[in-house]
């Protein structure tokens, strides 16, 4: 008859495993959901820059800045939904444009801020 050992190995990588790997797949979700939010932060910032931009263009008017807004946020992120607002604003005395995106965030859980908002600048050229 074979005694039971306490020093005994044999099934332990199973039990390993099966409290281990739950910790991992959640940090590699966080990792990814991390990466994520960046990516959609990044192109938000960018959108809104080039909005700004092509609505500071001489004889441009503030919606041109809406549209390209709108244009790179679809060529870049799909079907992006988010609320972008163009504005003629003041910096430092110097007449600029202002482009405003709200956009939500593609969260995988409740964690974190739903709603993102980025906004971009550009001084107006003077014709």
């Amino acid at each position: 008859m074979t005694r039971w050992r306490a020093h005994d190995d044999r099934g332990s990588a199973v039990t390993d495993f099966a409290l281990v790997m739950p910790l991992l797949l959640l940090v590699a979700m966080a990792v990814v959901q991390l990466i994520l939010t960046m990516h959609v932060r990044s192109t938000m910032i960018a959108a809104a820059a080039e909005g700004a931009r092509a609505a500071a263009l001489a004889g441009a008017q503030p919606q041109a800045g809406e549209v390209r807004t709108r244009e790179v946020l679809a060529e870049a992120l799909g079907t992006q939904t988010a609320q972008i607002q163009a504005s003629r604003i003041r910096i430092a005395g110097a007449p600029a444009i202002r482009v405003q995106v709200t956009g939500n965030l593609p969260l995988f859980g409740l964690v974190g801020p739903q709603v993102l908002t980025v906004e971009g600048h550009a001084f107006v050229e003077q014709p």
